[in-house]
Order: C-alpha cells, then sequence, then structure tokens
C-alpha cells in the first residue's frame, strides 16, 4: 500500500512539474467548449472539452492495459 501511494505522489508531482508546458504544447484549456470568463478582475476557466478529451484518452489506455 505505502508502494503505491509513493508511486501516486510521484506521479502527481511530477505532472504538476510538467503541466505548464504540456498545457501549452496540448492547448489544453484552449479548446472550443472550454469556457473561459474574466468577472470582476479575475479569470475562471471551465475546460468542459478538454477534460472530456483527457477522460477518454485515460479510458482509451485501461483498456488497452
Amino acid at each position: 500500500m505505502l508502494k503505491w501511494l509513493i508511486a501516486l505522489f510521484l506521479v502527481v508531482l511530477l505532472l504538476g512539474i510538467a503541466r505548464p508546458r504540456l498545457s501549452a504544447w496540448l492547448r489544453l484549456g484552449r479548446l472550443p467548449g472550454d469556457l473561459r470568463f474574466r468577472l470582476r478582475g479575475r479569470e475562471y476557466l471551465f475546460p468542459f472539452v478538454s477534460v472530456l478529451l483527457l477522460s477518454l484518452l485515460a479510458s482509451l489506455l485501461m483498456r488497452l492495459l
């Protein structure tokens, strides 16, 4: 159990470090269907299509494994 927890922590850490580069490269959050709006000086992002595509990719990957 501890090995899985450490592995999960490392994966989340690496994805957190690589996320800015990956989102710029994959254009996540900027796809058609992702909502972005500004209200009272703050920017809000609702990446509906990006989450849908990532979920589909994860589902296909799990089926192949």
